[in-house]
């Protein structure tokens, strides 16, 4: 049972994330579930569970969706995909591992900082392709490119309605991306995988509901800090992991 439990509760913690910021589910589970399975297996089942999920909470707000943002990024996910299967063979397991430790834990430490109070500048469109190859090797190597993806589309567009709409479909399309990628690669024919994206789907479409409705009830100031020190923390605990071999 205790097998069990661990990943049940890390999927829905990672997917309550996601239905209440529209990113952030990988962030939560990669680091956990690396601490169990092998990191290559971790992230082909969160993206697994990511598509439909993801979908799932576009669907709710598909109307706020920014279509053309997505379009601009294309291009560059597909190639960023193709590095980042290549490198993905060529590194040792343990850097990628503690690479991504160290990512997790900055993000949230960035994600805590204050704002400033005057918003930056919107980026220019033409670097919507260079962003969209970072999305894809961050996205194959880790399965977490979310931040990559609020980090941009929250230069593009300023209604936060319709940057939690739209985050939700770019990762779909960033994770159908690499999984064409690892399909082509062979690395989605393994039958333990599949069991357990089977026992997981369901949780991780429960998580989105429930993050979906405390969006609307909770303070967002208090629901950030919460997630942010998650991040500092199952970050850290990943480079330790990473360091200790």
């Amino acid at each position: 049972m205790l097998e069990l439990a661990y990943p049940l509760a890390v999927v829905l913690l990672g997917y309550v994330v996601l239905g209440i910021t529209g990113f952030g589910s990988a962030l939560i589970i990669v680091p956990l579930l690396a601490w169990r399975w092998p990191l290559p297996e971790v992230v082909a089942l969160t993206l697994l569970l990511d598509v439909p999920a993801s979908l799932l909470l576009g669907g709710l707000n598909l109307r706020q969706v920014n279509f053309a943002e997505l379009r601009r990024l294309l291009p560059g996910m597909a190639a960023g995909t193709l590095a980042g299967l290549w490198l993905s063979g060529v590194l040792e397991p343990r850097w990628p591992l503690l690479v991504l430790g160290l990512y997790v834990a900055a993000v949230g430490i960035n994600a805590l900082r204050p704002r400033p109070a005057v918003p930056p500048a919107p980026a220019a469109a033409p670097w919507a392709h260079a962003m969209g190859f970072a999305m894809g090797v961050v996205e194959m190597l880790f399965g977490t490119a979310g931040p990559l993806v609020v980090a941009w589309l929250s230069r593009r567009l300023p209604d936060i309605n319709v940057l939690r709409a739209t985050t939700p479909v770019a990762i779909v399309l960033t994770a159908s991306a690499v999984l064409l990628g690892m399909g082509w690669d062979g690395r989605l024919a393994s039958g333990e995988l599949w069991t357990r994206w089977v026992g997981l789907m369901g949780v991780a479409v429960i998580g989105v509901l429930v993050g979906h409705r405390l969006a609307r009830l909770v303070p967002a100031a208090t629901l950030r800090r919460i997630i942010c020190g998650l991040l500092v923390v199952s970050g850290l605990t990943l480079v330790a992991h990473a360091w200790g071999g």
